[in-house]
């Protein structure tokens, strides 16, 4: 048997061949060149995941501040239609830099004692986000109070949401303020008894830059504003302008008036002047 193996060595040229396979310069080179590919795909892929988050953030931009503004406004008409004895707190101030607000609305009712008890209570404000650890604010809002059904969360609240009185809105805010229009000025506080006839709420998410002043601010072109009329139902004198018509009829009125007037005094003119002539001797 080794002579047969001998002897197929010999038909073979007398060598031992390998079997044939890849070489340790070709391995590095496909590895070299695999690992090329990967790069140039995820980094496509990180480009795409970008676009498609900026393209979100700025759809989310131009929606979610329509809608927060909006809630906001329905809890104002709600409570404030309801009755008279409403007060309306506001307070703005800086934390970490961010410009924050907080805003209550008080509905308060009085027992048989005359003690005055609080009917509802809601509650918008900011507060630094400590929790997730984003460079931003967390808008909260608040409902406590005699009427504790809350028309506007409760239905889509969590179980273990009920039980907290502060419930996160959303995340990522960057500017909140709400401020009380006086004239040609804007109050950053009000604790008057009277309701103001309106006020101004103004919230962003975009990336904020740092002031001169060490605080921070966003570009004007990127904070939503809303005004928010308090007391809805309140009178209102309407001038009602005149229409083409009656502008024209008016001006006609005036030109007829005019003329009468001039050929009045030229009657009298003339009238004068004959009595003068009667009088001066012959």
């Amino acid at each position: 048997m080794m002579q047969s193996g001998v002897n197929d060595m010999k038909k073979n040229g007398g060598t031992i061949r390998n079997v044939e396979g890849f070489s340790l310069a070709e391995v590095l080179a496909a590895l070299t060149i695999a690992a090329m590919v990967l790069v140039a795909v995820l980094g496509i892929y990180s480009r795409a995941e970008r676009s498609a988050a900026a393209v979100t953030r700025k759809l989310n931009s131009s929606q979610l501040p329509s809608e927060i503004l909006q809630r906001l406004a329905e809890d104002l008409d709600r409570i404030i239609a309801s009755g008279s004895d409403t007060r309306i707190t506001i307070e703005n101030r800086a934390e970490k830099g961010f410009p924050t607000a907080r805003l209550t609305i008080r509905k308060s009712i009085y027992n048989s004692k005359n003690q005055e008890q609080i009917f509802e209570e809601i509650v918008w404000q900011t507060s630094f986000d400590y929790d997730t650890g984003t460079n931003g604010l967390v808008l909260y809002r608040s409902h406590s109070g005699i009427a504790l059904e809350d028309k506007l969360l409760d239905e889509k609240r969590e179980d273990w949401e009920k039980t907290y009185s502060f419930v996160p809105i959303c995340t990522g805010v960057t500017f909140f303020k709400v401020q009380v229009p006086q004239g040609e000025e804007f109050l950053d506080k009000w604790a008057n008894p009277s309701l103001p006839a309106g006020i101004t709420v103004t919230i962003s998410f975009a990336e904020p830059f740092e002031t001169v002043r060490g605080t921070l601010d966003v570009p004007e072109a990127e904070k939503i504003t809303r005004i928010i009329a308090i007391d809805r139902t309140r009178k209102i004198k309407f001038k009602i302008p005149p229409s083409q018509g009656q502008e024209q009829e008016k001006q006609e009125a005036e030109e007829i008036a005019a003329k009468e007037a001039a050929q009045k005094e030229e009657a009298e003119e003339q009238k004068s002047k004959k009595s003068d002539e009667k009088q001066k001797p012959k």
